[in-house]
C-alpha cells in the first residue's frame, strides 16, 4: 500500500515578526537606532567617561580653543566643552524620556476612554483636549517656572509643563484607532461575556493600537528634545546651572561666542540635529514597519 504523506502546515509570521523583519532592513532606521543607542549608554555612563567639574569655574582657561588638552575647548567659565557636551546628553535626554512617557500614559488613557465609551463621555473629553491643544504653550512655561521656582527643580518643573500641554495628539490617535477596534467581534465577544470596560480596552484594544503608540511616542521624543533645547537656549527652560544642550546653545546669543567662538555652540547645535535626525529615521522606520500596505 501506499502510504500519504500528511500535508506540511507552514506558519505565516506574526504581525510582530513581519514588522521587526521589515524595520531590521531599513537602513536609515537602524542607523538611527544603533545611534541613539549609543548616545543613551554614553549618557548613562556620563559619570565615568567625563569626570572634570562641570560646575566648576576655571579663570585660567577661559575661552580656550579646542586642543589635546580641551577637545572641544572651553566655554566662558572655563568649563570643559566636551564634559558639558555629554552630561548634557544625559539631562535633555532624560526630560525627552519622561515627558514622552508622562505624555504617552495621559494621552493613551484619555483617548482609549473617549473612544471605547463614545457619547457624552467622548464629547467631554475631546473638548478638554481641543482645550490643550490650543492653549498657549509658551506664556504657561513662563509663568510656572515664575511660581515654582526654588520649589522644584527646573528639570521637573519643565517635564510636568509639557506633559501637561503636549497629550492631545496622542489622545486623538488614540481615540480614532480604539473607535475603529471596538467594533471588531473579539471585542463585541468580550463585552458580550460580562468582561469589565477597562479589562476589554487594556487586554484586547490597547495590543491592537499599540503600534500607533510606539510611532507617536517616537516621533514626540524629537519634538521634546527639540524644545527642550529652544526654551532652554531664550531662558526659559532648564536652569543656568544644569548642563544641557539648550543651556550650552543659549551661549550662542552673544554676538563674540556666535562668530568668534564656534566651539562653544556648535557641538551642542550638531548634537541635536543628529539625534532629532536620528529619531525621526526610527519612527519612519516603524511607521514603514507596521504599514500593512507597505512592501520592501
Amino acid at each position: 500500500m501506499l502510504s500519504v504523506s500528511e500535508p506540511k502546515i507552514v506558519k505565516s509570521p506574526s504581525y510582530w515578526a513581519v514588522a521587526c523583519r521589515k524595520f531590521v532592513k531599513n537602513n536609515l532606521a537602524m542607523s538611527g537606532l544603533i545611534f541613539i543607542v549609543l548616545l543613551v549608554l554614553i549618557s548613562v555612563f556620563a559619570p565615568v567617561i567625563a569626570t572634570q567639574d562641570i560646575t566648576r569655574v576655571q579663570f585660567d582657561r577661559i575661552n580656550l580653543k579646542p586642543s589635546s588638552e580641551h577637545w572641544l575647548g572651553t566655554d566662558g567659565n572655563g568649563r570643559d566643552v566636551l564634559t558639558r557636551l555629554i552630561h548634557g546628553g544625559r539631562a535633555s535626554l532624560t526630560i525627552g524620556f519622561s515627558c514622552v512617557v508622562l505624555v504617552t500614559v495621559i494621552g493613551t488613557i484619555i483617548g482609549a476612554a473617549a473612544g471605547y465609551f463614545g457619547g457624552k463621555p467622548d464629547d467631554l473629553l475631546m473638548r478638554f483636549t481641543d482645550f490643550i491643544i490650543l492653549f498657549p504653550f509658551l506664556p504657561f512655561v513662563i509663568v510656572v517656572n515664575a511660581i515654582f521656582i526654588g520649589k522644584i527643580s527646573g528639570v521637573t518643573s519643565l517635564i510636568l509643563v509639557i506633559g501637561a500641554l503636549s497629550w492631545g495628539g496622542t489622545a486623538r490617535i488614540v481615540r480614532s484607532k480604539v473607535l475603529a477596534e471596538k467594533e471588531n467581534e473579539y471585542v463585541l465577544a468580550a463585552v458580550s461575556i460580562g468582561t469589565k470596560p477597562w479589562n476589554t480596552i487594556a487586554r484586547h484594544i490597547l495590543p491592537n493600537v499599540l503600534s500607533a503608540i510606539i510611532v507617536q511616542a517616537t516621533l514626540l521624543l524629537a519634538s521634546f528634545i527639540v524644545v527642550e533645547s529652544a526654551l532652554s537656549a531664550i531662558g526659559f527652560g532648564v536652569p543656568q546651572n544644569v548642563p544641557t544642550w539648550g543651556n550650552m546653545l543659549s551661549e550662542a546669543r552673544a554676538a563674540d561666542v556666535l562668530r568668534n567662538k564656534p566651539w562653544q555652540w556648535m557641538p551642542p547645535a550638531v548634537m541635536v540635529t543628529l539625534t532629532v535626525l536620528a529619531i525621526n529615521f526610527v519612527g519612519e522606520g516603524l511607521k514603514d514597519a507596521f504599514n500593512p500596505k507597505s512592501a520592501r
